[in-house]
């Protein structure tokens, strides 16, 4: 993070902005909106600055920027057409440490302006930290379409009633947790709906009806993260990542997914990896349990799918037996995200009819197996947790049928930025691990289909082939 989001409180300040055309007016209305006392710098005032001047709306100095003009300034923004002067504004306001923004040019601003969503008092700033602000505008489009106006109302009512609800709810915890019952409930629906004196009305009983120590009952979220890539979460999986008190996540959730979560939360690694499990199984099921019956709201975040060699069914049976209210969020499993971004169709009605997906962490040898079976022509078979033991299923598919130049694929933390596809057959696909040095997480697929990537990859579709 280059930029650290900040809201400036300007109101009676000095501001100042050297320059005076339709890029300087545009951040003069922005300053003017939040307060400021400001002070234009320029020998011509354009039109729009021309009417700022005429309303009595800024304090025009009639010439060039000069050293010393920002002497009583709180914050500087230089929006000439002239290099030299923006640099010369940069520096003095370097030297008098005050915060300056250079239109234009990210390498000279001590700050820079976001594109803003204003619902006043509710304000939404994005950024690309001057990278693109084109970019930077058109995710603040997206996010208008989605921000209701009414927002700015619903906030207002919640500062008038802060302090009656501070004293129904001494806790912060009980307080966070009735807001949340009331900004996503009826009160809201209200306002959004223009019926303000419903609103208020309906927060007021609310507010006398509750119970100083409601005694919440926790709740579980067992939610799929999916391989890798956080544009493959749900919308509900987004939602319920917000909301939770605790975080109990595997080491197969991306850093990109966890960086998604309620920045506050606690979080707890349960990560496994093979012979070093961070907390037994059986703990974590009594881990969830009592974290829900202390009346949090605990995020289970699995990578993949729950139910899908992710043992999610363990998980809430304990909380069925423990009576501990649970949601289930699925997630899209390695098989089909990692496959699907390297160009491998899991079925194709010219290779494959059928798929079958496997653990390959194999407690007993390869005795535990229907080797048989996974060894039939026209089928993709996938394992999971495979790495460590690749060169024995591909000894044990050829064994019982498998044709040794059966094509196969290792995709290495697929659908990420690392993404690493590596093809061969099951006389090679050993040999390939050992020469690339690959690493888990890794999926193995075996079947015709794995020919297809050649002409279908297309998430890296320059990379080679390897």
């Amino acid at each position: 993070m280059n930029y650290l989001p900040i809201f400036y409180e300007l109101k009676e300040k000095v501001c100042t902005i050297v320059g005076a055309g339709g890029i300087a007016s545009r951040k003069a209305d922005l300053l003017l909106m939040a307060g400021a006392q400001v002070t234009v710098i320029s020998p011509v005032l354009g039109d729009e600055m021309s009417r700022f001047n005429e309303a009595g709306k800024i304090q025009w100095i009639d010439r060039p920027f000069q050293d010393g003009d920002l002497t009583d300034s709180f914050l500087v923004i230089a929006a000439t057409s002239e290099k030299p002067v923006n640099e010369q504004v940069a520096a003095e306001a370097l030297e008098l440490k005050i915060p300056c923004n250079v239109v234009d040019n990210p390498d000279m601003c001590s700050f820079i302006m976001p594109s803003i969503i204003n619902r006043d008092p509710v304000q939404i700033a994005v950024s690309t930290g001057g990278a693109s602000p084109v970019l930077a505008r058109l995710i603040r489009t997206n996010l208008e379409s989605c921000t209701p106006s009414a927002y700015g109302k619903l906030a207002t009512l919640v500062d008038h009633y802060r302090n009656d609800v501070k004293k129904t709810f001494p806790k912060v915890e009980e307080r966070r947790k009735f807001w949340e019952s009331i900004l996503e409930g009826p009160v809201s629906e209200h306002v959004f709906a223009g019926r303000n004196d419903d609103a208020r009305q309906l927060l007021e009983k609310l507010i006398g009806e509750a119970n100083a120590d409601p005694g919440y009952k926790g709740e579980v979220f067992l939610v799929g993260a999916g391989p890798g890539d956080p544009d493959l979460l749900t919308f509900r999986a987004l939602r319920l990542m917000q909301k939770a008190d605790v975080i109990v996540y595997d080491r197969l959730v991306s850093d990109p997914i966890m960086d998604l979560v309620r920045r506050d939360a606690e979080r707890i690694y349960a990560g496994k990896e093979r012979s070093n499990h961070a907390i037994p199984q059986e703990n974590i099921n009594q881990l969830l349990v009592r974290l829900a019956k202390e009346g949090k709201r605990v995020l289970r975040l699995k990578g993949g799918d729950n139910f899908i060699f992710g043992r999610g069914g363990e998980e809430i049976a304990e909380l069925i037996d423990e009576d501990i209210p649970f949601q289930v969020v699925p997630g899209i499993t390695a098989a089909s995200g990692c496959t699907t971004y390297a160009g491998i169709p899991l079925t194709h009605r010219d290779y494959a009819q059928a798929c079958i997906f496997v653990t390959g962490h194999l407690k007993d040898g390869t005795s535990d197996l229907n080797w048989e079976m996974l060894s039939h022509k026209n089928q993709t078979v996938v394992f999971y947790m495979g790495l460590n033991n690749v060169q024995s299923l591909c000894d044990q598919l050829k064994k019982y049928g498998r044709d040794a130049k059966t094509p196969a694929a290792l995709i290495e933390k697929g659908t990420t930025p690392d993404q690493r596809v590596f093809i061969g057959d099951l006389d090679t696909l050993a040999g390939l691990v050992q020469k690339n040095n690959v690493k888990a997480p890794t999926l193995i697929v075996v079947g015709e289909v794995v020919e297809l990537h050649n002409k279908l990859r297309w998430f890296k579709p320059g990379e080679e082939i390897k």
